[in-house]
């Protein structure tokens, strides 16, 4: 009998090719989505596929009865740091209730191993480079709904015995990607404004870096954890190592699609300028990363984009405080 695997956003970006590299190691794949950021034809063929959310927590708990799940991989967020100061109530309903939903049927199932998908986002202004080591004083709340998770998380392993392993990644990029989502993913939005002859958006200078990591490099790894005990009830850091400016990155982007890049410098937002992390204890667990450099991962994904064409951005229309909204969003008040 195949083990069964339930991937929540399995529809998403990094859910989707987490579900294929599942469907690939020969599990029974359970996809959960509600497709409010994915799309059902991201979903790889071999899985089966349940549209549905995480805060519906009858559904939750029918599923855990029917599949007799072995392993979790909870990927299922509304992923946007910047948003999430202006969506407090639907942040913490969807990325913390929502995962809360899990723990509990995991914890009453017995699930050997629950795979949560954390985000650098919860170091907030740590030290840089980032590491597993530092205690995170997340700056938003996308990481401290991030962070509740993780802890609680901790908590369940120490009363129940629940195993997890929790992967901060961050600014991941590749194929699938929501390119029509115009508040988070910059190579994603850069790419969808080049398409439609627009100029591309930076708030503040562009002088910001992130490090920016194909989704290979995110995951492979995420997917295979399950398989290697030594990384249970452990914490990485996962992504690319080496930090680019936003300015750059523009460049990167329009030589790509051949064109120059016009740049429309917006007010700066509140975030952290500089984020990177320390990836040498994952390199130590899962072996060494895929070597994709950043003009290589944007050429594959630029050649994806092209064929799947511009997508329109949809406006996020339930915010709940719409004091010192970023210009640019245009977001119904």
């Amino acid at each position: 009998m195949k083990t069964s695997v339930l991937i929540t956003g399995g529809a998403g970006f990094i859910g989707s090719h987490v579900a294929r590299h599942c469907v690939d190691m020969g599990f029974k794949t359970i996809v959960l989505d509600d497709l409010s950021g994915g799309f059902e034809d991201h979903i790889p063929e071999g899985a089966e596929f349940i549209n549905g959310s995480v805060t519906d927590h009858e559904l939750i708990t029918k599923l855990f009865d029917q599949y007799k799940f072995e392993f979790v991989y909870h990927l299922a967020a509304y992923a946007a740091e910047g948003l999430s100061h202006f969506i407090r109530r639907y942040n913490y309903n969807t990325n913390l209730i929502g995962s809360i939903n899990l723990i509990n049927e995991s914890v009453k199932h017995k699930v050997k191993c629950f795979v949560f998908t954390s985000s650098i986002a919860v170091y907030g202004k740590g030290q840089l480079p980032m590491t597993e080591e530092m205690t995170p004083v997340p700056e938003d709340p996308y990481g401290v709904s991030k962070y509740a998770v993780e802890l609680d998380l901790h908590a369940a392993h120490e009363m129940f015995g629940l195993n997890y392993v929790i992967f901060r990644p961050h600014n991941v990029y590749g194929e699938n990607q929501n390119i029509g989502d115009k508040y988070r993913n910059v190579i994603g939005i850069f790419m969808n404004q080049i398409m439609q002859n627009k100029s591309l958006t930076v708030f503040g200078d562009g002088t910001q870096t992130r490090a920016f990591s194909y989704i290979d490099d995110v995951a492979i790894p995420i997917a295979k954890c399950v398989a290697i005990t030594s990384s249970y009830n452990q914490v990485f850091n996962i992504g690319a190592d080496k930090p680019y400016t936003v300015n750059e990155l523009a460049y990167v982007v329009a030589d790509e699609f051949g064109v120059k890049p016009s740049i429309n410098y917006l007010s700066a937002r509140n975030e952290v300028l500089h984020a990177y992390s320390d990836h040498s204890k994952a390199h130590q667990v899962f072996g060494d990363p895929t070597g994709i450099d950043l003009k290589e991962g944007i050429h594959k994904m630029a050649e994806w984009a092209k064929r799947v064409g511009a997508r329109q951005s949809k406006e996020f229309g339930n915010i709940e405080i719409a004091e010192k909204l970023p210009d640019g969003w245009g977001i119904q008040k």
